[in-house]
């Protein structure tokens, strides 16, 4: 008893130690990179329900804490930190940004979301999964890394641009390209002139990341430019409170084209002149000359980049400067650019007001190749030398009636096409922009931003050619100049509130704003016609655009998503009541994996359904004032004489004074998905377009308007499709980590009104071809995709070898004619993917990239075009062209250009990119090197020169290289 008692005495004594150890503490948590207080960051005492939240300033106080209890510090986009207690005061605690986390926040326009709050078809693609190699258009980054997104390559000249397509496009006449925003400013969808690629001026190694804007709910907040997606492309910028940091990073390259046209050689040349009768083969020279080796040339070039960036306190730059240098395969062709790029962040009144600014300005020098040397080389007579003794032509040889002057209707010397062309072009383009976000210092829920922005570009050129050039058919050398400059200017301001209504349990984001745009163009050119130097007048191009906007979301219990949009935009290319419009969208999800029934799942950690209505337009019509009349003044032989003077005239141009913006309304549904803890991830799209009021160039009845050929609003399409992505982290170690990323777009498009009558049976001849004149192979027709070919059926005899002239009698009449030419196959393909490899060993990188399309066709002009004994036999003048190999296939004697033989499958699987590094850190420096491969190999049966040429007509294409890359990265 007694031992009992003492022992209870002691525990009453030590009652009160106990509660008197319980101790408070304070401090201030910060993000750990740039210093800056992080405010509504959760502090919890680990197994407990003692907790409390940091203020705006990111202060704290917690209290009843004992030594050895444990607090955990926990914010969204930042790693969860836990910390034991040991009595401190003051407990000051710098979180850790969650990698995996941030690259859930992407924007939306006007503001930002996280992927998960995300309703509409939203995709972001980081820096860490771009392509690998010297790219020089940024487009080429992320080439098939998204479903429903598809990029298809221009030509092999150095910095060509792409085709970009994101969910097919909608318009016929009008443009089908994405909105492209860099940095806050929508860039002018008509692009820049005197450039390759108006992209080329946003340096690809400056790029963090882009977000792909699909669905109207995502896009329609940018209204009447949205009906073909929208990009946007965020710079990079420099981080507070880090250190100063220097990096040198140099690409070198070298590449050849791997295949060319299939064309007789000299004596598979010699012996089918010889051999038809008619020709002359006297008119045939006695050399063996393979034109194409003549104008292709290994290309080479090199991509500098050298950057700083340091931050402090308030304050944080970064400056990149980039100088690349590229040849062309093809001989003369040079691209050259040289960039600086500044971003600035500045941050006063305790951070309630950041400034950002940044500027991107370039010059793009070129020397411009005459591509006309493509066609030549593959038509030239491969019997006759490439120079020629004497030859008034400097030294070149060409077809002639005399020494010194040139057969006027005969092919050019490719060469000298080449090398006696001097052809330059400069452009000085600077991409301004100055955002400036305040934080109301009584409501920090509430922000204000003003975002003012302009992109001025101007450019000046010339082309010339001697006297001594056969491609100058004058009497006096041939000269171009031409200049211009284009003006973009931009000014937005918009309201953002954000805050959680506890009662209801729901997190609410509002923005609301107006935004001025206006594009202004002019451009002039001189230039020797017909032996007279005519000055041509300045043209002048400008249109405006004036926005109001606004957006509501909700999130409601942290399951259920609603958001809701509207833009009304007001446009200077239309007149009357159709100068404005409203663009409205809606879209709801729900966040299953939030629900009870799932919120203990091992295997689905996140599962979102979402679907979504909009409307958004398209304005990129091509004439700023096809609603009302204009007068231009006429040039060249259209002046008028008036005794032995030439005066201009006034000539009027069509116009419709009821053109309107097209409208496409799109509804979408999706499902994003996260399996075993993402690793397993993806989405699932399906989507329904409808394009009405239809922008298209549309012959018009002779006498109803001032030309036969007219824009106007008519007729309408639908496009349908199906998107799967799914993401792999197959393995995911510390020093082993294996990521596979594969994506499929179905989908289809069609033409489902193009007249204001009701003739089902209307159509428009398109796609021009080689050939004849003015000869069109596709067409635009009800119930038909807008790619698709309008060709005779072939036919064939019993070894599979066509008959000429022989087609099948579609209508029945007995003869063949032009209604029996029919709707067959389309350039378009069925479906596409993308399939993107990653692995990385420690300090070893590997990754690879696959494309494809399925489903698609080809017109093969170059076949159609030299593919019959006349192609290169009759003449205007006495010499002869060589022909397509599959001349010998066919032994087509006159053209059979309309043939379906020529319709060609253009499937094909290609390894775009490859490439490997090593990393080799140091204390001070770290060296990473990198070998890359792209446009690797192909798998196709087309048997043209490449089976991806937007369009579907293959005609004296610019062939694309092989290119291996050797990188070298250093950083300080």
């Amino acid at each position: 008893m007694k031992t009992l008692f003492k022992s209870t005495l002691m525990l009453l004594l030590m009652l009160p130690i106990n509660f008197f150890a319980q101790e408070t503490v304070s401090g201030v948590v910060s993000e750990s990179t740039t210093g800056l207080p992080i405010p509504g960051v959760n502090i919890i005492v680990k197994g407990t329900t003692n907790g409390a939240v940091t203020d705006f300033n990111g202060n704290y106080t917690i209290t009843n804490v004992s030594e050895d209890e444990v607090l955990v510090f926990s914010f969204l986009g930042f790693a969860t930190k836990e910390i034991p207690f040991t009595g401190q005061e003051t407990l000051d605690v710098q979180l850790d940004e969650d990698q995996a986390t941030l690259e859930e926040v992407v924007l939306i326009g006007y503001g930002s979301t996280s992927e998960q709050d995300a309703t509409g078809s939203v995709e972001k693609i980081s820096s860490e999964s771009f392509n690998q190699g010297a790219v020089v258009s940024p487009e080429q980054l992320i080439a098939g890394k998204s479903a429903g997104v598809r990029i298809t390559p221009g030509s092999g000249e150095p910095g060509a641009g792409s085709e970009i397509r994101i969910r097919g496009g909608s318009s016929l006449s009008g443009n089908n390209s994405p909105l492209i925003v860099v940095d806050g400013i929508p860039l002018d969808q008509r692009g820049v002139q005197g450039v390759r690629n108006q992209l080329n001026s946003i340096n690809p190694n400056e790029i963090e990341d882009f977000i792909v804007l699909k669905d109207a709910a995502a896009t329609s907040i940018y209204g009447s430019r949205a009906s073909n997606g929208v990009i946007l492309i965020t710079t990079k910028k420099g981080k507070k409170d880090s250190p100063l940091s220097l990096t040198y990073d140099l690409k070198v390259s070298a590449g050849r084209i791997i295949d060319k046209v299939d064309v007789l050689n000299a004596e598979q040349f010699r012996t089918l002149i010889e051999n038809t009768p008619g020709t002359d083969p006297s008119l045939l020279g006695d050399t063996s000359t393979d034109w194409q080796d003549q104008i292709y040339q290994t290309s080479v070039g090199a991509i500098h980049n050298f950057t700083a960036t340091q931050g402090f306190e308030d304050f944080s730059y970064r400056v990149n400067f980039n100088h690349t240098s590229q040849t062309g395969v093809l001989k003369t062709d040079v691209y050259e650019r040289n960039a600086l790029n500044i971003a600035l962040n500045q941050d006063l009144f305790d951070n309630h007001l950041k400034l950002t600014l940044s500027s991107k300005g370039i010059v793009d020098e070129n020397r411009f190749a005459d591509d006309g040397a493509i066609g030549a080389a593959i038509a030239f007579d491969p019997t006759q030398p490439v120079y020629k003794e004497g030859s008034y032509f400097d030294g070149y040889f060409e077809f002639t009636t005399s020494p010194q002057q040139q057969q006027i209707q005969a092919t050019r010397n490719p060469l000298a096409l080449l090398e006696q062309l001097d052809g330059r072009g400069t452009t000085k383009r600077n991409i301004t922009n100055l955002n400036a976000e305040y934080k109301f210092h009584f409501l920090p829920e509430l922000k204000f931003n003003v975002n003012a922005g302009f992109d001025y570009s101007e450019n000046e050129g010339y082309n010339r050619r001697p006297l001594t050039s056969a491609a100058n058919n004058q009497d006096i050398p041939y000269f171009e100049d031409y200049g211009g400059f284009n003006r973009n200017t931009l000014l937005d301001f918009y309201f953002n509130y954000k805050n959680d209504i506890d009662f209801l349990n729901t997190e609410l984001d509002l923005t609301a704003g107006h935004s001025y745009q206006e594009f202004y163009i002019t451009s002039k050119r001189i230039a020797t016609i017909s032996n007279d130097i005519q000055d041509f007048p300045r043209e002048t191009n400008r249109n405006a655009l004036e926005s109001y906007f606004a957006r509501a979301s909700f999130d409601i219990s942290d399951k259920y998503l609603v958001s809701g949009s509207v833009r009304r935009d007001g446009s200077s290319r239309f007149g009357g009541d159709n100068k404005w419009s409203i663009f409205p969208a809606v879209s709801v999800g729900w966040k299953l994996q939030n629900e009870n029934f799932l919120s203990t799942s091992n295997v689905i950690n996140k599962l979102k359904l979402r679907a979504g209505y909009g409307v958004t337009g398209n304005q990129e019509i091509g004439p700023n004032y096809g609603y009302f009349g204009v007068y231009n003044p006429s040039v060249g032989g259209a002046r008028y004489q008036f005794g032995n003077q030439f005066y201009n005239t006034l000539r009027p141009e069509a116009f419709d004074s009821d053109l309107k913006w097209e409208e496409l309304k799109t509804y979408n549904l999706g499902i994003d998905y996260g399996l075993f803890n993402n690793r397993i991830s993806g989405t699932v799209e399906a989507y329904y377009r409808e394009t009405e009021d239809l922008l298209a160039t549309v012959p018009v009845p002779a006498g109803a308007n001032l030309t036969d050929l007219l824009v106007t609003n008519v007729g309408s399409t639908v496009s349908k499709g199906l998107e799967f992505a799914i993401n792999g982290a197959i393995i995911q170690q510390e020093d082993f980590n294996w990521d596979v990323n594969y994506n499929i777009t179905f989908q289809d498009l069609e033409i489902t009104n193009l007249t204001l009558g009701e003739n089902p049976d209307f159509e428009i001849a398109q796609g021009g071809i080689s050939g004849g004149v003015g000869n069109n192979i596709q067409l635009w027709k009800e119930g038909y995709d807008p790619t698709t070919f309008n060709v005779f059926r072939q036919v064939y005899n019993e070894d599979g070898q066509p008959i000429e002239g022989a087609y099948a009698d579609i209508n029945g009449d007995n003869q063949i004619t032009e209604g029996d030419r029919v709707p067959y196959k389309k350039a378009t393909p069925d479906y596409f993917m993308g399939l993107t490899n990653t692995v990385n060993y420690k300090n070893f990188d590997f990754s690879f990239t696959f494309r494809g399309n399925f489903g698609n066709y080809m017109y093969n002009n170059t076949q159609s075009g030299a593919g019959f004994v006349g192609a290169g036999t009759v003449t205007p003048q006495p010499y002869y062209s060589n022909f397509n190999s599959n001349v010998l296939e066919s032994n087509f004697k006159n053209n059979q250009f309309f043939s379906d033989y020529y319709i060609q499958s253009a499937d094909f699987v290609k390894l775009d990119n490859i490439s490997v590094g090593y990393l080799f850190p140091g204390e001070d420096l770290d060296v990473r090197t990198s070998l890359t491969a792209t446009n690797v190999w192909i798998i196709t049966n087309y048997e043209g020169l490449d089976p991806e040429i937007a369009g579907g007509i293959d005609n004296n294409f610019y062939p694309r290289s092989t290119t291996v890359v050797l990188g070298l990265n250093l950083s300080f």
